[in-house]
């Protein structure tokens, strides 16, 4: 398969905390969102997939191409955003433009004009002397038009405002529409999530949980409300927990089929939030 990324059994060790391994495999047309408690190691992960940070074991190609080897022009192909841009302070917006827009041979400056007007970003002030949210919104307008296969967000709706926040999400999906491209986002906002992510990639304490299809988790987990429960909640499949009458579920085919072989009723079922499904994988 022709992935844009593809990562194996990746592992980093820094002072006392442990990474990995890591498998994550990219691909044409899919949007992933690296999910993880402070401290979990996304930004960390990022940057090697960048080969910004070096891994301990493990392989990662981009472009097909490996990241450490000395052929490095994978990198034209990926757009990074990290948390910090390091560099930009002394410059204002039109300098940054000019700068970054070279090293990309299919910039798109209509969009880069278009995010600069909608977002409402002053290029004449120098980047020091903006607001975090302005930073950030002239971060991602010199991020979004280098038109390539790969883009890699680090928290991309840190600091922004709502409305402008909405304006993001409406422009990433645009831009997952032209062509055979993929986005990787790390992301703490459940929003952000439930509306861009196609699967998920959960990361606890540097331990991958898993990477999982959202849609699938969506259905995976539904919760019962029952008016009794004879015997054990444990000797019913796919049982998470049970409290108060309330029976949670990751295998509602099974639950269901073994609650009616018992006879017991539920009055009703409903399904979990997003972000509810992470904390139970998380925990």
């Amino acid at each position: 398969m022709n992935h844009l990324a593809h990562i194996t059994h990746l592992e980093k060790e820094i002072d006392t905390f442990s990474m990995g391994p890591i498998d994550l495999a990219i691909e044409p047309g899919t949007i992933t969102a690296l999910i993880g408690n402070n401290g979990s190691g996304k930004s960390t992960f990022l940057k090697m997939i960048m080969n910004l940070a070096k891994p301990d074991k493990g392989n990662i190609k981009v472009m097909n191409k490996w990241v450490n080897g000395e052929d490095e022009s994978w990198k034209q192909h990926v757009a990074y955003l990290p948390q910090k841009p390091i560099g930009f302070a002394p410059y204002n917006g039109k300098t940054l433009k000019k700068l970054i827009s070279g090293l990309y041979p299919n910039w798109d400056n209509a969009l880069f004009k278009r995010l600069v007007d909608d977002f409402e970003i002053p290029l004449g002030k120098k980047y020091d002397r903006l607001s975090p949210g302005v930073q950030q919104k002239l971060n991602l307008a010199l991020t979004i038009p280098r038109n390539v296969p790969l883009m890699i967000l680090d928290e991309p709706t840190n600091f922004m405002d709502i409305p402008s926040k909405n304006l993001l999400l409406d422009v990433l999906v645009e831009w997952m529409e032209n062509g055979e491209r993929a986005l990787l986002f790390a992301s703490h906002q459940s929003e952000d999530i439930q509306k861009l992510a196609d699967y998920l990639m959960i990361l606890k304490d540097g331990v991958q949980i898993g990477t999982f299809e959202k849609e699938d988790l969506l259905e995976r987990f539904q919760t019962y409300w029952l008016d009794h429960m004879p015997g054990e909640p444990d000797s019913i499949p796919g049982t998470v927990s049970f409290a108060d009458g309330k029976l949670l579920s990751d295998n509602p085919e099974l639950t269901e089929k073994i609650l009616k072989e018992r006879n017991i009723p539920w009055h009703s079922q409903t399904t979990l939030k997003l972000e509810e499904i992470i904390t139970i994988l998380m925990k």
